[in-house]
């Protein structure tokens, strides 16, 4: 079976003057659809920039990312928007929330320019937000609600359009171990029960072994692979 996310030789070469900096050097591994992953390391590691790569927001120096057997640089960069609103969700560390609509208007612009012919299904987007706890919150704007509230909200504005991949980078990196907690666990539901693949970044060792598979990253390498729990943590401690 053809994985859904591929990485080869995937190098990324940041230019500061004459000065070059690597990011990524030669990364490969592949992600089966299906698959919750979690990427770890340290700051400086590599992997927000490799989350930018396999999200087609930025360009390689060389190597290639595939999505679903398509490589990302043989798209121009219409194709490449179209990618990504098609088949990928992308959940970040700053929530991104547009301040003057409510939440329901944020979840369901992610929608409307997905550029999909027909309409929302209500009944879905039903679930969702009650999959995520937040209902009785789509009538509030982000000021009116908590950090784990506007991160559940980015979570269903990553999800509505019912995304092959999720990427989420640091979704916990704002939050306190309750929401964190929270918002793994949602996380793995997306995984589970939406069969949505998920790849998180994360510098957490013990948020990331919520995962099936951990890639540990240093220095713009990945230096070591480990089996996760597959499970969110059974106590708060545990993801913080």
């Amino acid at each position: 079976m053809q994985p859904i996310i591929r990485a080869e030789d995937l190098t990324k070469v940041y230019h500061t003057g004459k000065i070059e900096v690597p990011a990524l050097r030669n990364v490969s591994f592949s992600i089966e659809a299906g698959e919750f992953v979690s990427i770890v390391g340290p700051s400086g590691s590599g992997k927000s920039t490799l989350f930018y790569l396999l999200g087609g927001l930025t360009r390689a120096t060389s190597g290639k990312v595939e999505i679903g057997g398509v490589d990302f640089a043989a798209l121009d960069d219409a194709e490449r928007t179209k990618m990504r609103r098609s088949k990928i969700g992308f959940v970040f560390q700053k929530f991104n929330l547009l301040p003057t609509l409510t939440a329901r208007d944020n979840i369901e612009i992610a929608y409307e320019i997905s550029g999909r012919r027909e309409p929302l299904n209500s009944g879905y987007l039903s679930q969702l937000t009650d999959m995520l706890g937040i209902t009785g919150r789509l009538d509030h704007r982000p000021s009116e609600m908590s950090g784990g509230e506007q991160q559940r909200v980015a979570i269903a504005r990553a999800m509505v359009t019912h995304p092959a991949i999720v990427l989420a980078d640091e979704p916990t990196g704002n939050l306190d171990s309750k929401n964190s907690e929270a918002v793994l666990a949602m996380l793995l539901r997306s995984n589970r029960e939406l069969k949505q693949t998920v790849l998180m970044i994360t510098h957490n060792p013990e948020a990331a072994a919520i995962g099936d598979r951990i890639l540990q990253m240093r220095d713009g390498e990945i230096v070591g692979i480990e089996a996760g729990s597959g499970k969110a943590g059974a106590s708060r401690e545990a993801v913080i």
